[in-house]
């Protein structure tokens, strides 16, 4: 029999694009627990049956597989600080989280997309995994698109839907490692590392092709900011993104963040969006912009 390499059957279980989730119940004592799973599904509408995955490095895997009931909570685009809490903070994580209780005294998410409460129809051992088989007795669902996960990268569906439809000229992305960030220069002057001729549709891909054929190797996140130059006559769209320090590609420095607002930068536009990044980075809560070079509106992320 072929034998697998687990890291690179891990990568390709990963290219397949699934929404978030975060997964609760309450153990013996009473004590609300909850985990973040990409591993949903629908499985019948009648009877009414989803399943979930929790995997046996949970610390609360055996509360899930012994309990008589449980709740799906679908996270929506901009909850990747809910996602993030409950895979892998390691203090109260609901002390951390807006939630409430629902039927059968089940922890539900404020916020999500969509919240299903249920009763454990089946839970049945699978390799280093347990298929948790719910049947749903009540559930809400909310207008909105949901939080996406890929190649270990959260995306937005609707934020970059709302990209494309600006049709873009130039793309980047605000690359980061070990509090520095990788930017290009040219004549004293410097700014994220872009893509040319980016075209509306597909920029996440383009991007990541164009970083790749120069050398970077970089995972990228959410859109941080979209803005029209005019005196450029350009739209720009920069993602978020981060990657591990190496030797900086020709005419690329790392500087680190503390450095940002103090740069020449290529255009007053970036400039501007360096500043506030660097602002931003001192808490980590980071921002949509969305405007022209000089004035825009700031959509959380939370």
């Amino acid at each position: 029999m072929m034998t697998l390499d687990p890291r690179a059957l891990r990568d390709a279980f990963g290219s397949f694009m699934t929404g978030v989730t975060v997964v609760t119940t309450r153990d013996a004592t009473g004590a609300p627990v909850g985990f973040t799973a990409n591993s949903f599904s629908s499985v019948s509408l009648d009877p009414p049956l989803l399943l979930v995955c929790p995997g046996k490095f949970l610390s609360s895997y055996e509360v899930f597989t012994k309990c008589r009931h449980f709740a799906v909570n679908v996270l929506a685009e901009g909850q990747q600080d809910v996602s993030n809490t409950f895979a892998g903070y390691k203090g109260d994580r609901f002390a951390k989280v807006a939630h409430r209780n629902g039927v059968h005294d089940l922890p539900l998410i404020d916020g999500a997309l969509a919240q299903f409460c249920c009763e454990t129809h089946q839970a049945i051992p699978a390799g280093d995994h347990t298929i948790l088989m719910g049947q749903v007795c009540e559930f809400s669902h909310a207008a909105g698109d949901g939080l996406g996960y890929v190649s270990g990268s959260y995306f937005s569906l609707g934020l970059e839907r709302e990209m494309d439809s600006k049709v873009p000229t130039l793309c980047g992305a605000i690359i980061t490692a070990d509090d520095k960030v990788l930017l290009e220069h040219q004549d004293g002057r410097f700014r994220p590392v872009q893509v040319a001729g980016a075209e509306p549709g597909g920029q996440r891909n383009r991007l990541a092709q164009g970083l790749a054929k120069r050398g970077i190797q970089a995972r990228i996140d959410q859109v941080y900011s979209a803005f029209n130059d005019a005196d450029t006559k350009l739209h720009y769209t920069f993602f978020l993104a981060s990657a591990e320090q190496a030797a900086p590609p020709e005419n690329t420095r790392w500087v680190a963040v503390e450095d940002l607002p103090n740069l020449t930068y290529a255009t007053p536009g970036i400039h501007h969006m360096m500043t506030r990044f660097a602002r931003e980075a001192q808490t980590g809560d980071f921002a949509l912009y969305l405007g022209d070079a000089e004035r825009g509106d700031i959509h959380s992320f939370r």
